[in-house]
């Protein structure tokens, strides 16, 4: 999940240097090739759109731990990993065996089946939450199906989120997403009167603009740490502060932790914080790197969706169905393998990529010194490169990000890939994984030292 905006006319002098595309061309005429039959076949030759980047994406042939290859045979350190869904590295063995085991049993049942509920026991017992689950094949659907079941339950229709919030592509959220907030984010809405947006970690504002909205609001759905808007976390007191405006209006608070859920700690980010949601987003981990979106709640939250005997009548009801492949047993074969194992690795290893996450940011700020600021917490980093050479500044919330020199960001990114095999989609904030070492670190940490020297000094 990401957002694609920036703020502001783009620096020429962040343009990646010719020597740099030049590089990459050499090393990948396989891929370029590929890539054109892609451009025939695909809208753009993706199927999402911030996985295109200039001149041309590389086509990947495999992945395995912390390294992704292409098919001309370069491999890269990976800190993008699956759209930050891999925190064990890719293809880890415990969830290869439980998906390959269950391929064996057949992977479409479209029935009950014995995965889902080990997937569902296992988030359960990490989420409190999470009394009632309902799956679906994408956080896209998760969040949509939250915001339908918010407005059964309250008979309201204005859906309140954050500027910079991505919640996936489904209408119901998709606004204020891309800098400028303003602007429509697509088109074909025709409902966007009822969302709203508020600004990120900015309470007094935040309370002002709900208090407008109060008598028609169904929910508040934001994120703990804002992904695609920068990598940002959440002040606590804002949290709790939309929480408790939710609780008095009468309104739902969803967390949308599709990112940060498993990723932080064995369970979710809002724990710690004392916070007590209505209902909770879960996708990415929780599929292990398979197809997931999972809406987790309280049973009074979760009872608006039950279509049984002893649900509500048909007008009161919020059909959220999960379609064809929700629950498959391949990712819940994969999810549930994904938490037993994070689950048997336990602190230990979230302390360990909450280190690694600690000393990368610390080594990239060195390297930028006073030009970027790097963002993040436990395995999430990101840096927001100043304007015009400027001294970095506090990025606290989207609007802080998308002032920054994103276009210097994407050089970096792309200069890395380049030249030095370290891949982050470019624009996007980077994750570790358990498959990560120090001495990746290390080389990030060179590699950064190095693009600082030629580009910012």
């Amino acid at each position: 999940m990401g957002n694609d905006g920036g703020g502001g006319g783009a620096d020429p002098s962040a343009a990646p240097g010719s020597a740099a595309v030049d590089e990459y061309r050499r090393r990948t005429p396989l891929s370029a090739r590929a890539f054109a039959r892609s451009r025939e076949l695909h809208v753009n030759g993706v199927h999402h759109n911030i996985r295109f980047f200039e001149p041309y994406p590389f086509v990947a042939r495999s992945a395995s731990g912390s390294r992704i290859a292409d098919i001309d045979g370069n491999s890269y350190t990976d800190y993008w990993m699956g759209h930050w869904s891999l925190i064990l590295g890719h293809a880890p063995r415990p969830v290869a065996e439980a998906v390959s085991g269950q391929l064996g049993r057949g992977w479409m049942h479209g029935t009950v089946s014995e995965p889902a509920m080990a997937l569902s026991e296992a988030i359960r017992g990490a989420v409190p939450a999470a009394e009632k689950i309902r799956y679906a094949s994408t956080g896209t659907e998760a969040a949509m199906y939250a915001v339908r079941m918010a407005r059964a339950l309250t008979g309201r229709r204005t859906a309140a989120k954050v500027d910079g919030g991505w919640h996936g592509y489904a209408s119901e959220l998709l606004k204020a997403v891309n800098w400028p907030f303003g602007e429509p984010e697509s088109g074909g809405l025709v409902d966007s009167g009822h969302v709203a947006s508020v600004p990120y970690n900015d309470l007094d504002a935040s309370l002002e603009a709900l208090q407008g909205m109060r008598g028609d609001l169904a929910c508040i759905v934001v994120e703990p740490v804002l992904g695609g808007g920068g990598c940002i976390p959440a002040d606590e007191s804002y949290l709790r502060g939309l929480e408790e405006f939710a609780r008095r209006s009468g309104a739902l608070f969803i967390l949308d932790e599709i990112v940060t859920g498993f990723r932080l700690r064995y369970g979710c980010a809002y724990e710690p914080m004392g916070l007590d949601p209505d209902i909770v987003l879960l996708g990415k981990i929780a599929g292990g790197g398979f197809p997931v979106g999972a809406v987790c709640g309280r049973d009074e939250a979760m009872r608006a969706c039950d279509a049984g005997p002893s649900g509500p009548e048909r007008g009161q009801r919020s059909y959220i169905g999960g379609g064809t492949f929700s629950a498959n047993p391949a990712s819940m074969a994969a999810g549930a393998a994904t938490l037993g194992e994070l689950r048997r690795l336990g602190p230990p290893l979230y302390e360990r990529l909450a280190g690694m996450g600690r000393r990368a940011r610390g080594r990239l700020a060195g390297a930028f010194g006073g030009a970027a600021t790097v963002t993040g917490t436990g395995s999430l980093f990101m840096a927001h490169f100043a304007r015009g050479g400027g001294e970095g500044r506090p990025v606290r919330s989207a609007a802080d990000a998308a002032r920054c020199d994103v276009e210097m960001l994407r050089r970096y990114h792309f200069e890395m890939i380049a030249g030095d095999g370290i891949f982050f989609l470019p624009g996007k904030m980077g994750a570790l994984s358990a498959a990560h070492t120090d001495g990746d670190v290390d080389a990030l940490a060179e590699a950064a030292e190095r693009f600082a020297q030629r580009a910012l000094r």
